[in-house]
């Protein structure tokens, strides 16, 4: 991976102007990537940069979450409204690793594993 790249895509995924003071989200996200890897991927590939950053984003405002007055429902999903921060970087993951698929170990990667359909009751 090249961090600069991912610097780069995490403000653009994310919105944010200061990429230093996000830089341990970024750092996870970039061991949690390289642990991901199959061990024939090329680990330079620009679309780990691409997972990296929506990765970093979607810890973000996971934890941006928590500072908010929503409901969640107990996997921590909004229940409303629709096209939320949150729900918008999830897809964005859910793109990449789909982008990545034939890079990253599907298995090893729980923090989405949520189908998005559970009730809000």
């Amino acid at each position: 991976m090249n961090i600069e790249s991912v610097k780069t895509l995490f403000l653009m995924y994310s919105g944010e102007e200061d990429v230093q003071k996000y830089m341990p989200v970024i750092e996870l996200a970039a061991e949690e990537c390289g642990r991901m890897l199959r061990p024939d991927a090329d680990s330079s590939d620009p679309r780990l940069d691409h997972l990296c950053a929506a990765m970093a984003a979607l810890r973000l405002r996971v934890i941006q979450s928590g500072q908010d007055r929503r409901q969640y429902t107990y996997a921590g999903k909004v229940i409303s409204p629709e096209g939320s921060a949150l729900s918008r970087a999830e897809d964005v993951l859910r793109m990449t690793l789909n982008m990545c698929s034939d890079l990253v170990k599907a298995s090893d990667f729980v923090f989405i594993g949520f189908s998005g359909k559970e009730d809000a009751e």
